[in-house]
C-alpha cells in the first residue's frame, strides 16, 4: 500500500524525520516531491515508534519543512535485471548512464540480497587464472572464494584491478560463461575515465556490467553501489549459471561514506570513529560470495581497499581480513624500486589456494613450487636483514644465493608488464627456473621425487649477466 505525507518534522544533514508514520519498513524505498515539482529519492534508515528517518539520495538542500510530500512506495530498493547487463555501465544506484537505454527486466531484485543457507554452500573449488604469477602462483584465487587486495594511497591498485578484469579467465573445459561486475565507489572522473576507457579498449566491455559512484556523487549512493553489484553478480551467477568475478574498490570509500552516514544519525562511534556496527556490515557484503548446491555458477570477490597512511592494523583492513578468505597485500618498497604489480609476498596469502590447486585443476607440482618459493623468498629477507648489518661482502656462500635469488625472483616473477598475460605453465616452470639458482640442499620442501623432475642447475645460465 501506497502512503502519501505532507512536511517534515525535521531536517539533518542527508536525513528527514517524519512524525505519525505507522505501518512503514526498514529500507522501503520513499518518493520525495519538493515545492517545484522535482522529484527525489530515498530510504527508511530506521524507526523508532511512529518515527521514520529516511536519507535523502540526493540530499536535502531545497526541501522545505512544510510543504514537502514524503510517499512511501511499500517496497524495498529493486534493481531491474536481465542478461542483458552485460556490457552496461551504471551509476552507484543501478540506473544507465552509457546512454544505450533503460533495462528491459525479466524480474527486480531486493539489493540487499538474501543469506546463503551455510547447509547449501558448495567448498569453493577450482581456480581462476589472472595471469599474473605472483597471484596465481603464491595466492591463487579459488572460484567461490573473497580475496582482497590491501593498497595504499598511490600504489597501483586501479592498474591491477583493470589487468585482472582484462585477463582473468576459468579453465576452458569448465562450461558456464564467464563474466566481470565492476564497481567503483568515491572515484575521480579521471580514474573513472580510466576504467571505461581500458575496457572498452580492450575488448572485455561485452562481458563487463559497471557500477559507477564519483566521488562528487551522494554518500548514501556510495553505501548502496556495493550491493546493487553484487545484486547484479547473484542473479547472473544463480539464475543464468555463470560463473562472475566480482571487484569492489574501493571499500575505504565505502567505509568513510558509512561513517559519515552514522555520524549524522548521531550513533555512538566505534574505532577511529567507524560504526560499531562495520564488521557485521561488511560482512553482509564479503559473505554474498560462493557457490549454492544444485546452481552451476559462483560467485568471486576482489574487495580492492586503500589503508590508511599504509596501516594494516586499521578498522577496514582489519575486519576485512576476519571475514575473508586471506589478503594480496601490495608492498610500497617493491613500487619505489619500479616493481609491477608490487605484490607482496610474505603477508600476502590465500587460505582456500590448498584445495583448488595440483593435479587436476593446475598441475602436479604447484602446491609444492609455492611452499619452497615462500620458504627461499623468506630466507632473503634474512640475508637482507643480515646484509644491512654486516655488509653483503661477510656473507656466507649459501647467504649471497639467497641474496642473488631474491633479485632475480623479484624482477623476474614478481615484475611483469601490465599487458604480460602468462599462463600457469609458465609461472610454475619459471618459479623452478629460480629455485634452480639454489642449492639442491636448501630446498627442503619438495620431495626428491619431484626435485629429479623440474631442478636443473643449468637454469641458472639463463639469469646470468641479468
Amino acid at each position: 500500500m501506497s502512503l502519501e505525507f505532507v512536511g517534515l518534522k525535521e531536517i539533518n544533514g542527508p536525513l528527514i524525520v517524519l512524525d505519525g508514520i505507522k505501518d512503514t519498513s526498514y529500507e522501503e524505498m520513499v518518493e520525495i516531491v519538493l515545492d517545484d515539482g522535482s522529484h527525489r529519492t530515498g530510504r527508511v534508515v530506521q524507526i523508532e515508534g511512529e518515527k521514520a528517518i529516511i536519507q535523502v539520495f540526493e540530499g536535502t538542500r531545497g526541501i522545505s519543512l512544510t510543504n514537502t510530500h514524503t510517499r512511501f512506495s511499500g517496497r524495498p530498493m529493486e534493481l531491474p535485471l536481465s542478461r542483458e547487463i552485460l556490457g552496461r555501465i551504471f551509476d552507484g544506484a543501478g540506473r544507465p548512464i552509457d546512454g544505450l537505454g533503460e533495462i528491459f527486466p525479466e524480474e527486480r531484485r531486493d539489493i540487499n540480497g538474501s543469506p546463503i543457507n551455510p547447509v547449501s554452500r558448495l567448498y569453493p573449488r577450482n581456480y581462476i587464472r589472472t595471469g599474473i604469477s605472483s597471484i596465481d602462483a603464491l595466492m591463487t584465487l579459488i572460484r567461490g572464494q573473497k580475496l582482497p587486495i590491501f593498497s595504499g594511497s598511490g600504489l597501483p591498485h586501479n592498474e591491477l584491478a583493470v589487468q585482472i578484469v582484462r585477463q582473468a579467465q576459468i579453465s576452458s573445459d569448465e562450461g558456464g560463461d564467464f563474466a566481470i561486475v565492476f564497481a567503483a565507489m568515491g572515484v575521480k572522473q579521471d580514474v573513472a575515465d580510466y576504467f571505461r576507457r581500458s575496457f572498452e579498449d580492450s575488448g572485455v566491455l561485452q562481458r563487463v556490467v559497471m557500477f559507477l559512484n564519483l566521488a562528487n556523487d551522494p554518500i548514501i549512493e556510495r553505501i548502496i553501489t556495493p550491493r546493487c553489484a553484487l545484486t547484479a553478480a547473484e542473479y547472473l551467477a544463480f539464475e543464468k549459471g555463470m560463473h562472475i568475478l566480482v571487484i569492489l574498490t574501493d571499500m575505504t570509500s565505502y567505509a568513510e561514506a558509512l561513517r559519515e552516514f552514522s555520524s549524522s544519525k548521531g550513533e555512538i562511534p566505534g574505532r577511529k570513529g567507524y560504526p560499531g556496527y562495520l564488521y557485521s556490515d561488511l560482512a553482509s557484503l564479503y559473505e554474498r560470495a560462493g557457490m549454492i548446491r544444485g546452481k552451476p555458477g559462483s560467485v568471486t570477490q576482489i574487495p580492492i581497499l586503500t589503508m590508511p597512511n599504509d596501516d594494516i592494523t586499521n578498522p577496514i583492513p582489519d575486519l576485512t581480513g576476519y571475514i575473508t578468505e586471506g589478503q594480496i597485500v601490495l608492498d610500497r618498497s617493491l613500487d619505489q624500486t619500479g616493481i609491477y604489480p608490487p605484490v607482496g609476498i610474505l603477508p600476502s596469502l590465500s587460505r582456500l589456494m590448498k584445495d583448488g590447486i595440483g593435479e587436476g585443476y593446475t598441475r602436479a607440482d604447484h602446491s609444492a613450487v609455492a611452499n619452497q618459493l615462500f620458504a627461499s623468498y623468506a630466507k632473503v629477507q634474512d640475508a637482507r636483514s643480515l646484509a644491512s648489518v654486516i655488509g653483503e661482502e661477510e656473507l656466507s656462500d649459501v647467504d649471497k644465493k639467497y641474496l642473488e635469488f631474491g633479485r632475480k625472483f623479484e624482477q623476474y616473477f614478481i615484475r611483469q608488464s601490465e599487458n604480460e598475460n602468462r599462463t600457469i605453465e609458465y609461472t610454475l616452470d619459471l618459479g623452478w627456473k629460480l629455485l634452480s639458482l639454489l642449492p639442491k640442499e636448501e630446498l627442503d620442501r619438495v620431495d626428491d621425487e619431484m626435485l629429479a623432475k623440474h631442478y636443473n642447475p643449468q637454469y641458472a645460465e639463463e639469469f646470468k649477466g641479468e
